[in-house]
């Protein structure tokens, strides 16, 4: 990528991990790579609109590392004493409506330096409403962020033109594909959500842990099935290494930021991986080597269920054989690896050719 491409940049929502947008955004200026427009949801909305909204790299930074739990959760003791089930949310809408102004401000989306859109959820009839498109850019855009990070049951809804709305992530947590809409030469996603990380006693850390692992799952898995079949325009992936932190982990923000600045511009170090014109897919594609533990394989079928098809066969003993070891995979690949129960499954980077003529 170059100056001269245009680009949307897609923002998606991880709680507090997606902080690390706002190092994204410092490796991109930094390379004069300035998106066309960014589509965000939760905090991926958060950032981008006080990015869109003409705050500088520095001052999103001293905002970011500088959160505290009270600026974002504060329990909604009142409600739940008083309305107990019927409380609309765990936490209260204020420090969230006083960050939101800190960041963004009264703008509209018409305001706005840079062009934002934000994805949001009707929580009465499960419409995915965009703000800032044309026709939805009339509205605060505070009143969008906040919806956008309304997650169900945390944070209240956001009353917005009579309709209530939630987070975008409830339906599409790295929305692509309404950038596919927006007519740019590449879409670049950058996804914070915990991927396919192992967690360790989730049972064990109350009904809050149980509740967003449970979202992480469901998130991660709408995002496979979307991209599977995905072709244009081309979508470079960047998945910072951030999964290990929890969404709610106020300690290790500066870290994140961190991460988002050196995942962004390692990716774009790699100028041999990225799309050309003509391409299609997802990006990075990357050579792996596909191996299976045979003394770990108990033959139960779940790679004949979740692996394309053709790509597992069980042999004469009843283990698993992979058919095609070498493979070039996107980020999105692979995602088979995870269902197996004894864990019997590997993929590796591929051995890089030995030169011609060297020893043996």
């Amino acid at each position: 990528m170059n100056t001269e491409t245009r680009f949307t940049l897609v923002l998606g929502g991880g709680g507090m991990k997606g902080v690390a947008h706002v190092g994204v955004l410092q490796a991109l200026t930094e390379r004069g790579l300035v998106p066309a427009q960014i589509v965000g949801s939760s905090v991926g909305a958060l950032v981008g609109a006080g990015w869109s909204a003409g705050k500088s790299i520095a001052e999103l930074r001293e905002i970011a590392v500088h959160l505290h739990r009270k600026d974002v959760f504060v329990r909604a003791y009142a409600d739940m004493a008083f309305k107990r089930e019927r409380s609309p949310a765990l936490f209260r809408r204020e420090p969230l409506d006083a960050l939101i102004e800190r960041v963004v401000g009264a703008a509209t989306f018409q305001d706005l330096h840079a062009p934002l859109i934000v994805n949001t959820v009707d929580i009465n009839s499960g419409m995915q409403v965009f703000w800032g498109l044309d026709g939805l850019d009339e509205v605060p855009v505070r009143d969008a962020v906040f919806a956008s990070c309304a997650l169900p049951g945390y944070l209240p809804p956001r009353e917005i033109r009579g309709r209530f709305y939630v987070d975008g992530a409830t339906l599409d947590n790295l929305p692509v594909g309404t950038a596919r809409i927006l007519g740019t030469d590449l879409i670049l996603a950058v996804d914070v959500s915990a991927s396919n990380a192992f967690r360790a006693d989730t049972q064990e850390e109350g009904f809050a842990a149980v509740f967003s692992r449970a979202a992480e799952i469901a998130v991660q898995s709408l995002l496979e099935l979307r991209l599977r079949e995905w072709t244009t325009p081309p979508i470079y992936y960047i998945h910072p290494r951030v999964e290990h932190i929890s969404a709610f982990d106020f300690d290790h923000l500066r870290e994140v930021v961190e991460e988002g600045y050196r995942a962004t511009a390692a990716e774009l170090d790699r100028s041999a991986e990225w799309p050309g014109p003509g391409d299609a897919g997802v990006f990075p594609r990357r050579a792996v080597t596909v191996r299976v533990q045979r003394e770990r394989c108990i033959g139960c079928g779940a790679c004949l269920v979740q692996a394309p098809p053709g790509m597992f066969v069980l042999d004469a003993q009843g283990k698993a054989v992979v058919t095609r070891p070498d493979q070039e995979w996107s980020p999105i690949d692979g995602e088979f690896i995870r269902h197996c129960p004894t864990y019997a499954i590997s993929a590796r980077p591929a051995a890089a050719p030995k030169a011609a003529g060297a020893a043996g």
